[in-house]
């Protein structure tokens, strides 16, 4: 049996060992239409790559994502976590988890992900084509012929592992075998807030704010990030990932709402600031904050709100207390735009997931076709989850089950 893996991503080389592991005899060519093998990989987690993430439940790991986690939530009583956990370590290949949830090689290093993939497939003679772009698949009455620059091949099963698109036309071919295609949208990306000062403070984290998107039912809560351009961290890549679709219809014009404390209601944070008061009467407000603030963000959010940092708690008046409170709870800033990284770009959109079977990842459209990873409508959270979705779909691609 001779199979075609069209992509050399993380969902391409899983889906080439599943197959090697499930049919040892079939013969396994892997296409990739550039020069770089598993680039993803490569950049991931700041080249540390995140292998995936430390949630060990079905049900639970299908919650973080926003597109598929239906559909994945069946996948994942095949292959979760647990066994991308094992499957690296038969494989010499150790990894841990940060405080955090996300998942990292020991080593601290992507290209021990890649090593392991790349030595796997030399092990199992699976044969890796760079600098092959697939111009056209022609449906044939056993398999598939693979049309490349001046010639062609045919295979028996074919598994597309392509990955996302962020032109609608990276999906026409597949859509001329008969396939529906959700429009591919960015899906992780952070916000630009070009017309506010709170840029002075790039580089400073708030390690738990709760960010909403005004007008929707979008909010999360986690560590925000100051940028040059705006603010990113994992609350608002979070939101990106959740709000992609309604987002883009907004043309990434909105305004967010900010809760630097995470604390629910004014009653408690006046709480708070009644609890420390008697220990800051005569200190400075800025030198005194009761919160869990970096000095730099309550600096700025007291002068944003037009108290004086060298006055001190004893002066000041209900009024300004109140403004204060406001801002700490619900600080507006308003979006115009966002910023997508190049590298670890995601998508949500591709292939509809009503054409593909997922206890087996074939197409209901094609026989003998199969898909694994981003070039379907699925997409997870910043973490991990995307390349689990990568690792799952891949495995069960590979059983080449009808």
């Amino acid at each position: 049996m001779r199979v075609a893996i069209i992509g050399g991503g993380a969902a391409g080389f899983f889906s080439a060992l599943s197959v090697k592991e499930h049919h040892p005899n079939s013969k396994v060519t892997i296409f990739e239409k550039s020069n770089k093998l598993l680039s993803k990989v490569k950049v991931s987690g700041g080249g540390r790559c995140n292998v995936t993430n430390a949630c060990f439940s079905p049900s639970q790991l299908s919650k973080s994502y926003p597109r598929g986690g239906k559909h994945l939530k069946k996948a994942f009583s095949v292959f979760q976590t647990k066994d991308t956990v094992e499957w690296f370590s038969r494989r010499g290949v150790e990894l841990k988890a940060e405080e955090d949830g996300r998942m990292f090689p020991t080593t601290d290093n992507s290209q021990t992900i890649i090593d392991c993939f790349l030595k796997e497939a030399s092990q199992k003679n699976i044969k890796i084509l760079e600098q092959s772009p697939i111009r056209k698949i022609v449906p044939e009455k056993e398999g598939y012929t693979l049309h490349l620059e001046g010639t062609s091949e045919h295979f028996n099963k074919v598994i597309i592992a392509t990955g996302g698109s962020p032109k609608m036309s990276g999906f026409y071919w597949l859509q001329q075998l008969g396939h529906s295609i959700s429009p591919p949208l960015p899906s992780l990306f952070t916000f630009n807030i070009p017309n506010d000062q709170v840029k002075i403070l790039m580089g400073l984290v708030v390690e738990n704010a709760t960010v909403r998107i005004q007008g929707t039912k979008l909010s999360h809560s986690g560590p925000v990030l100051i940028t040059h351009w705006g603010m990113s961290g994992p609350a608002i890549l979070k939101l990106s990932a959740w709000g992609a679709r309604e987002l883009a219809e907004n043309n990434y014009n909105f305004n967010i709402q900010i809760n630097w404390l995470s604390i629910k209601s004014d009653e408690d944070a006046n709480e708070i600031i009644d609890k420390e008061l008697p220990n800051m009467r005569k200190k400075k407000i800025m030198n005194a904050c009761p919160f869990k603030l970096p000095n730099r963000m309550w600096k700025f959010l007291l002068e944003k709100v037009g108290i004086n940092p060298d006055s001190v708690w004893l002066e000041l008046s209900k009024k300004n207390r109140n403004k204060l409170l406001n801002i700490l709870l619900n600080d507006i800033y308003e979006v115009k735009g966002k910023t997508t990284f190049k590298e670890e770009f995601v998508t949500c959109g591709g292939i509809k997931l009503s054409d593909i079977s997922f206890t087996s990842m074939e197409s209901r459209v094609c026989k003998n076709l199969y898909f694994a990873g981003e070039v379907l409508d699925i997409d997870g959270i910043t973490g991990g989850f995307n390349f689990q979705g990568a690792w799952t779909t891949g495995y069960i691609a590979g059983k080449l089950q009808s």
